[in-house]
């Protein structure tokens, strides 16, 4: 099973968005998300090249922490 680690991206002045990669390759993002919904704006995405058999690809969640538990689950769920 790949291990998934979380990098801050190179975007300038956004303190809150970060690179998921696995394997030290990009295969989605975490970022705080302003137009999210209120509690949960954490947005957590899986890249468009890594998403076969994946579902979901994409959602929100409260925190940082809880949006990479989300991005772990659908990254290792087989179907």
């Amino acid at each position: 099973m790949t291990e998934l680690a979380l990098r801050r991206a190179p975007v300038g002045w956004k303190q809150d968005d970060y690179d998921v990669v696995a394997g030290g390759i990009l295969v989605g993002r975490i970022f705080l998300a302003p137009a999210a919904p209120e509690d949960r704006q954490w947005m957590w995405a899986i890249g468009h090249d890594h998403r076969e058999k994946r579902s979901p690809t994409h959602g929100y969640a409260p925190t940082r922490e809880a949006a990479m538990e989300a991005f772990k689950r659908s990254w290792h769920r087989e179907t």
